[in-house]
């Protein structure tokens, strides 16, 4: 496992983190019980992960509580644990400025430490990411002072969002989305470099869709209906155009992190994962590293073939 980076106060991080959407209870996703919870997060770290990726909205708050009692036995100075402000535990969405302190005592309290790594606005709307125009990041600033964060940034989607978030905000982390189907966010990376704002790869498997599991025959429902029927035939010819690129002998989700990885400005990548065979086959994906032509040939077969799809995400 290679470490990198992350923010001033923390350890180095795993360049593979673990993403802990799937640890709450009626996650959507597969749903584990607290003991498979802990034994994912415990098997984690036996693998040299310390980075976990958190929000109070997953599980409706026990996410946080099956990490924070995963965690709670370890060194805690040899962990990092970023979680998220936004979407609350009920499952509303409350950006006012006013009810960041509450949401950041109540995920510390759930994940049973005195001090968070770092803390993101989740997936904020563009009129909250101008730091001239907002008083979050002043609040921000004064919970970094008491102790209680270490540092604070954002999810986003586009290099637009990060460009002005980062020209705007002291905030030293962005969770970006991108993978080999979304690479919009790298034209934002330089930036990220100069500034020293670490960057958390986030959906580098695009919903699944880079891990091998569908087709144009498949079938959603939950949170991955949100795709039309020509949405799913779109995808699936992308995939079997990315598989012809890659070779058939990479795997395709191995390879689809490993490309992320293949970037400097990325300090980790946090897949899905749902069980210890998963997690296994994650972490292999750091042991080949991408070579830079195939890395190169996804770059373009994203600008000539994906970007102007716009897809959805």
């Amino acid at each position: 496992m290679k470490y990198n980076t992350y923010i001033k106060k923390s350890t180095l991080v795993s360049e593979i983190g673990l993403g802990t959407w799937q640890l709450g209870e009626n996650s959507g996703w597969k749903s584990m019980s607290e003991k498979q919870a802990i034994d994912l997060v415990h098997n984690s770290v036996a693998s040299g992960v310390n980075f976990f990726d958190t929000a109070p909205n997953y599980g409706h708050g026990t996410s946080e509580i099956r990490l924070g009692t995963a965690l709670h036995p370890l060194d805690r100075s040899k962990v990092v644990i970023n979680t998220k402000f936004g979407h609350t535990v009920s499952g509303r969405i409350n950006y006012d400025s006013n009810y960041i302190r509450e949401s950041v005592e109540g995920s510390l309290k759930r994940l049973q430490t005195d001090y968070i790594d770092s803390v993101i606005m989740h997936s904020p709307p563009i009129e909250y990411l101008d730091g001239n125009k907002n008083p979050h990041y002043e609040v921000f600033e004064e919970l970094i002072k008491e102790g209680k964060i270490n540092a604070y940034g954002a999810s986003l989607d586009t290099s637009e969002d990060m460009k002005l978030f980062m020209d705007t905000t002291k905030a030293k982390v962005i969770e970006a989305f991108f993978n080999i189907l979304h690479q919009d966010t790298a034209s934002a990376f330089a930036l990220a470099q100069k500034k020293d704002v670490a960057i958390i790869a986030k959906i580098p498997l695009d919903s699944g869709w880079l891990s091998g599991t569908y087709n144009a025959e498949s079938t959603f429902s939950g949170i991955r209906n949100r795709w039309s029927k020509m949405d799913i035939i779109t995808r699936s010819n992308l995939i079997k155009k990315v598989k012809n690129i890659i070779d058939h002998e990479n795997r395709l989700a191995q390879a689809a992190i490993s490309f992320c990885l293949a970037y400097d400005a990325i300090s980790t990548v946090i897949p899905g994962t749902t069980s210890i065979a998963q997690l296994k086959s994650n972490l292999e994906s750091a042991e080949r590293p991408m070579p830079k032509e195939l890395v190169q040939k996804l770059e373009d077969f994203y600008q000539n073939e994906v970007k102007l799809l716009d897809l959805p995400w």
